[in-house]
């Protein structure tokens, strides 16, 4: 019996005829089904993705019988999404690689060759579970968000109260939202507490960051293709918009897309509808939009890069988030909320900061805002010998540190100085200072994350 639950699955493993197999079996279910053939595509696909479950054999071409790549991807999913349920696979009968995933996280275990039938029952029961887990999260959010609070957001500065309050004003309606702010100020964080405190917060919160899709991408990450409709659309799949029913879109970095982007999106905010590439049939887009940028948008659309129909369109409300360095107040208690976090995921026993940690924290300039503190507290975190983190550990870039001669910089000191130059020159457009550096746009945000940028 088909199950009436839309779920979408992944399953990775280098044997395509195996993961077809298991797509066809799920297929009977109205599960949608996407394949990877290494660890590396498997962790790209829930990188760009919301999945439900994931099946992941343990053995690769690196290493055919002891399972390491397996175990290996095992951990590096449960970074990306802790919640995220995997079954592992092998078609070696060890009991041993067996209780060791399972110990490292593993929901469950299948050997091969499979029977069908245990396979449909985990997925049912990992799917619900992965459902209801969601479900008191979000029921868990807009309860924070009833109290005034929200998702992750520390706010108790003079700076930060109306945007508070604009988020507990606007929050219950389906009025579209535009956040602008610097990069790292959180404007993720506020798009969820929007949500939070919306009647959607029972459904999908799905975030997209704009400038990170390619031009010919575009259509098919947001509004999904249909089987055939280009030469790798080998199945069918859902674009962001359909994901998001009865949720909210956030499109994040939206003055990054190149005019042709803009023109569709706009279609799409005028018409509340879309199509699949490749189908005619026209689906409604049910959806709550909040978009965000650390541009000034009304300069982009003055100098032709940005259209100005599609800002009115997109600021119906608009949130301005402070920079860090403008709400000091909230340093430290941001940095406690960090640590809380990070201790547990690093299972280290740390209970604060020394008193020169606060102080160079305090007064540190953040060009980063809250991004680059939540690096600075992980490097304490890791760095920490002792029960609180001490100045040192924090590795906080100081202008001493930036008026050292090149010479006398490291590698990483000089891509972090040179980006943070780059950022400065181009009024923190980050397209223009990927262009500038000679970068990608992915190759550009995957520094900025990597130095907390």
């Amino acid at each position: 019996m088909a199950n009436d639950i839309k779920a979408r699955i992944l399953v990775a493993d280098d044997q395509a005829d195996l993961g077809e197999a298991l797509r066809f079996l799920f297929k009977a279910e109205g599960w949608r089904t996407e394949l990877a053939q290494s660890p590396e595509s498997a962790l790209d696909l829930v990188a760009r993705t919301e999945f439900d479950l994931v099946f992941a054999d343990l053995n690769y071409t690196r290493d055919t019988t002891g399972g390491t790549e397996g175990l290996e991807l095992l951990a590096r999913l449960q970074q990306l999404d802790p919640q995220l349920p995997v079954v592992v696979m092998t078609a070696w009968a060890s009991v041993d690689v067996a209780v060791e995933a399972m110990r490292r996280g593993a929901r469950d275990f299948v050997q091969k060759p499979w029977d069908n039938a245990r396979v449909l029952a985990i997925a049912r029961n990992q799917i619900a579970l992965r459902r209801a887990l969601r479900q008191g999260d979000r029921l868990a959010a807009a309860e924070r968000a009833r109290r005034g609070g929200g998702p992750s957001l520390v706010a108790g500065s003079a700076a930060m109260r109306p945007v508070m309050e604009l988020i507990q004003r606007v929050g219950p309606s389906d009025a579209t939202v535009l956040i602008t702010g610097e990069n790292g100020t959180g404007k993720g964080v506020v798009a969820e507490a929007l949500h939070a405190a919306s009647p959607r917060f029972g459904g999908p919160f799905v975030s997209v960051n704009m400038g990170g899709l390619s031009e010919t991408l575009f259509e098919s990450e947001l509004f999904g293709h249909v089987k055939g409709a280009f030469t790798d659309a080998r199945a069918d799949r859902v674009g962001r918009f359909e994901m998001a029913e009865g949720g909210t879109l956030f499109l994040d970095e939206i003055a990054n897309m190149p005019l042709p982007q803009q023109a569709k999106l706009l279609r799409v905010l005028e018409t509340r509808s879309f199509e699949r590439l490749g189908s005619s049939r026209t689906q409604l887009a049910d959806v709550r939009l909040v978009a965000a940028t650390n541009a000034d948008l009304r300069a982009e659309v003055a100098a032709g890069r940005f259209r100005q129909d599609l800002l009115f369109r997109l600021n119906t409300i608009e949130i301005r988030l402070p920079a860090l360095r403008e709400r000091l107040d909230d340093v430290e208690p941001l940095a406690l909320h960090s640590l809380e976090r990070l201790r547990l995921r690093y299972r280290k026993d740390i209970s604060g900061f020394e008193p020169a940690a606060v102080a160079a924290m305090r007064s540190h300039s953040w060009p980063g805002n809250v991004r680059e503190l939540f690096h600075a507290v992980e490097r304490g975190v890791l760095m920490a010998d002792g029960p609180r983190i001490r100045a040192a550990d924090l590795g906080l870039f100081t202008v001493r540190e930036a008026a050292k001669p090149l010479e006398e910089m490291s590698i990483e000191e000089v891509e972090r100085f040179l980006i943070r130059q780059t950022l400065s020159r181009c009024d923190g457009n980050a397209m223009r200072a990927a262009e500038q550096l000679g970068l990608s746009r992915s190759a550009f945000y995957r520094r900025l994350e990597k130095y907390g940028l």
